[in-house]
């Protein structure tokens, strides 16, 4: 008798519709035109920054009738002196450090304790509070500028930099409650709950244990409202009212100005120089916390 074996198995040949696609070639060509597509942006970002910088050492003539996008003939830095000085940007330019620096402070003083007992305690109406902090992200700021001039002026604190601080800091809490908010829900409870049983108060815990674990999220939101309340135009002309050397405008109001009451006599140079003077500060302050920025926008991602 003969045994039947069974034919050996042939290896089925894979036709080209059923190939796997090249997932290598196609994370490359995606990647380029991620890159690309960055750059563009990048130059679409930086070029006019660029051109401002050197627009400011540059007089009329240039600008206008030389090489508009080409390298000054010298870099004097006479501009910056005459908008220093003859422009009062240095005098605007302090003003708005101080109203800035005083108005995150206390933006960020109340807005952080605000936060952390939204988050972290439970009582009647705790949601209804948080909801109404949140609401003030959808009140666009050009609706109450009418009422709030009112509200000001009965209290006597227009064209002060008290009314404008402090109207500063109720435009700015509604953003640093909602971030910190979530910002704290994501610490862990356990070293509160020991400090607790340490016999700590509620500040204690608030100032020595939770401020330093939410240290990075504290530099974000700083830095976000430094940046809002440096470049903040609509606020200060309804608050801050006068002109001149002895007047009390921020940078913003000082620029304006600057472009506005020269008309066709304008210093394009001088503007450019206070434009530059204006933008400076916050690309250092972003250069300068780059890195704790980014740790506190990832860091409720990755807990």
């Amino acid at each position: 008798m003969t045994s039947t074996e069974a034919p050996a198995a042939v290896p089925a040949k894979t036709s080209s519709a059923g190939r796997k696609p090249d997932t290598k070639r196609e994370v490359n060509a995606f990647s380029s035109l991620a890159h690309i597509a960055l750059f563009v942006w990048a130059l679409a970002t930086a070029g006019p920054l660029i051109w401002v910088v050197l627009s400011s050492f540059k007089n009329n003539t240039e600008i206008f009738l030389g090489q508009p996008f080409g390298l000054p003939s010298s870099f004097s830095f006479q501009s910056y002196l005459d908008a220093w000085t003859t422009a009062h940007v240095g005098q605007y330019f302090l003003n708005s450090v101080f109203v800035v620096v005083l108005s995150t402070a206390g933006t960020m003083l109340l807005g952080s304790m605000a936060a952390y007992v939204l988050a972290r305690y439970r009582f009647p109406g705790n949601r209804a509070i948080y909801y109404l902090f949140v609401s003030g992200l959808a009140f666009p700021t050009f609706m109450a500028l009418v009422p709030l001039f009112f509200i000001l002026k009965s209290f006597g604190l227009i064209n002060t930099f008290t009314g404008l601080i402090l109207v500063y800091i109720a435009y700015s809490l509604p953003f640093t409650v909602f971030f910190m908010a979530a910002f704290f829900k994501t610490l862990p409870m356990e070293i509160e709950e020991a400090a607790t049983m340490d016999g700590a108060s509620h500040t204690r815990k608030f100032f020595q244990i939770m401020v330093p674990m939410a240290k990075s999220g504290l530099v974000s939101i700083t830095i976000f409202n430094i940046v809002g309340q440096w470049n903040q135009y609509l606020l200060p002309v309804a608050i801050m009212q006068g002109a001149g050397a002895d007047s009390k405008w921020v940078l913003t109001q000082g620029i304006a100005n600057i472009s506005t009451s020269a008309g066709y006599q304008a210093q394009w140079s001088t503007l450019f120089a206070a434009l530059t003077l204006s933008i400076l500060p916050m690309i250092i302050v972003y250069a300068i916390f780059q890195r704790q920025i980014q740790a506190g926008l990832t860091a409720g991602a990755v807990k």
